[in-house]
């Protein structure tokens, strides 16, 4: 093996050792604010106002996390905030994929205009105020509805499973499939999505990351707080707990409150997005290779 090996010239050598250099900087640059987030929310009020931590925490304590859980609304925000990511990803894979497949085939009849109308909406949009018109007219406010199906379809996770389904699906498949008597459905629920698991994955992914962050939408649609999302839950309790330095005379409770906040502020980071991180080691697998295999061509 060692006669068979090749040998790095010097130049490969200083290469290699610049790489991981640089490799090295970028996972600190990426890993510290994490550590840092995560050190501030268990450390005391009094350490983290003072700029006591750095990275590791001081005078552990996890007043934080009882101050966020001690809120009702935490524990309901979270069970919507499942059911929007749950639900809602369901129905954006499925939409996602009948109109990718579809339109990966070539024999279907008008495939670039209707293309073109589904580029066109990511260019052109009616606006906020139309679209709240439309979920109104559509019974919709009020309702968890009003986060799911307005967002049924990203057009850009379509492009991306279509293009998956145009490398990966061929054309000789499809005649095979054919031939042994597979009808169009048979042929994508037998054959189709057994072969798209990577893309499938990425797409899940992307759709259940974006309900689980969103609460614009849930501010503008939404008035019962039972079902609010986790993200709108925790920005009303950080804007409860704002400081008004002018309605204060107190110092001592000025500080308390402004400790409370910044402790808060950092355990509700680490509560957010805790979900998304001990899921995403699951479909990381399959991250790269759906998202490679979906951009290669148009």
């Amino acid at each position: 093996m060692s006669k068979n090996a090749i040998r790095e010239s010097k130049g490969d050598r200083v290469f290699d050792a610049a790489n991981h250099l640089l490799l090295g900087l970028l996972l600190i640059i990426i890993i510290y604010p994490l550590l840092y987030i995560v050190s501030a929310s268990i450390s005391s009020s009094e350490a983290v106002i003072a700029g006591e931590v750095w990275l590791w925490p001081v005078q552990p304590t996890l007043d934080g996390y009882m101050a966020v859980f001690a809120n009702k609304m935490i524990w309901s925000g979270f069970m919507n905030s499942f059911y929007y990511a749950g639900v809602g990803t369901l129905i954006n894979v499925i939409v996602t994929l009948l109109a990718a497949y579809p339109l990966s085939r070539t024999d279907l009849f008008g495939r670039g205009f209707f293309m073109l109308l589904f580029v066109f909406t990511m260019m052109f949009s009616g606006g906020l105020i139309p679209t709240y018109l439309v979920v109104k007219a559509l019974g919709l406010l009020d309702t968890r509805w009003a986060l799911i199906i307005p967002t049924a379809l990203s057009v850009w996770n379509m492009i991306i499973a279509r293009t998956y389904f145009q490398t990966t699906i061929s054309s000789e498949l499809l005649e095979a499939g054919q031939m042994d008597g597979c009808n169009d459905y048979r042929f994508l629920w037998s054959i189709v999505l057994p072969l798209s698991g990577p893309i499938i994955a990425v797409i899940a992914l992307f759709y259940a990351v974006g309900h689980w962050n969103q609460y614009f939408h849930a501010m503008i649609y939404l008035r019962d707080e039972s079902l609010f999302p986790l993200q709108l839950v925790l920005r009303d309790i950080l804007i409860q707990n704002e400081v008004d330095f002018s309605a204060m005379s107190d110092a001592g409770e000025l500080v308390r409150r402004q400790g409370i906040r910044e402790l808060l502020k950092y355990s509700l980071i680490v509560v957010s997005t805790l979900p998304i991180m001990v899921v995403y080691p699951f479909v990381q697998k399959y991250f790269v290779k759906g998202m490679m295999i979906g951009s290669l061509k148009g």
